[in-house]
């Protein structure tokens, strides 16, 4: 007897996978481009207004997410308030009693010292040194960032790490709202545009809800050309005290800002006031914004910032 075993053909689909590109950073007279796969990314600017900052912040399918003006002419739908709120940026609003936060003219400034370290490849890494300088020319403090940017341009991720140096002796980061790590959202997207913007943190506060509180994390999301896009700010368990209170507006302004204190409310006036560095000593400051797309749930922030704080 003839016996014949007739074995199945097994066809294997292969989804595709989102490979995160090569990152380049290359220099320029004003600062540093970012590109992943020879996309724009970001621009690092050595100084706009009073202070470096980045801009412009490329999300998912190349959109921008952060406001654009002052930078650029203004768009028909963007508002042209708050000049100091430029793209993304770090500073405060009152350090050894100086304003760094605004423009008015009477401010201090963050001036690029040093940089050390600019480059591409997995992960784009820019390193830099700065001084926080009085408006008499004074040198307050000290600063150094690193940023690093990763992911795909479907999902990227961007930390920004600063250390505060006490170089010239004490150095107080007074008690005010005007703080600190900040980003002005692209302006379809805030919850005041009534386009289906909202404001969410790790513990369900919306909106206006989430101004003053602290949180872990807080996800900003709202439409860009149709689609739902939303920038997440993560705050790291190391950061200086963890988790942050957030000065986050209905208008667009997001920002972190562990010292809000009595301007957040008495709930927040003890732990979240001034604090002073004495001479050589030193703060950080550690965030992951995470640009996505649709809502916080849909993005599954949660779990990237249980994985984020590992």
């Amino acid at each position: 007897m003839f016996c014949r075993c007739l074995l199945p053909v097994l066809c294997l689909v292969v989804a595709p996978v989102l490979m995160a590109g090569e990152f380049t950073v290359e220099k320029q007279a004003d600062g540093l481009t970012v590109k992943q796969d020879g996309k724009l990314v970001t621009r690092y600017l050595t100084k706009s207004g009073a202070k470096p900052i980045l801009w412009p912040v490329i999300g998912p399918d190349g959109k921008e997410v952060t406001r654009g003006w002052p930078l650029r002419e203004k768009l028909d739908f963007e508002k042209n308030d708050h000049i100091h709120q430029r793209s993304l940026w770090f500073t405060h609003g009152n350090v050894n009693g100086i304003d760094f936060w605004s423009e008015s003219g009477k401010n201090g400034t963050i001036e690029q010292t040093k940089l050390v370290k600019a480059e591409g490849g997995d992960v784009a890494t820019i390193v830099t040194q700065n001084d926080w300088v009085a408006p008499d020319g004074k040198k307050v403090c000290e600063d150094e960032r690193t940023i690093r940017i990763g992911g795909t341009e479907d999902r990227r991720w961007i930390d920004f790490d600063v250390v505060v140096k006490a170089t010239e002796g004490p150095v107080t980061f007074g008690e005010t709202k005007e703080g600190a790590f900040g980003v002005r959202v692209y302006g379809t997207m805030k919850v005041d545009a009534k386009q289906g913007g909202q404001i969410v943190n790790d513990r369900g506060q919306t909106d206006a809800a989430a101004w003053g509180k602290p949180a872990a994390w807080v996800d900003y999301h709202g439409p860009i050309d149709g689609e739902t896009i939303g920038i997440a700010i993560l705050n790291h368990p190391s950061s200086f005290r963890f988790p942050t209170t957030w000065h986050v507006r209905t208008y667009g302004l997001f920002a972190a800002n562990p010292f809000g204190g009595k301007d957040f409310g008495k709930d927040q006036a003890e732990k979240y006031g001034e604090f002073t560095l004495a001479k050589g000593e030193t703060m950080q400051l550690r965030y992951r914004l995470i640009l996505h797309r649709g809502d916080a749930e849909q993005a599954k922030i949660a779990e990237a910032f249980a994985e984020y704080a590992k």
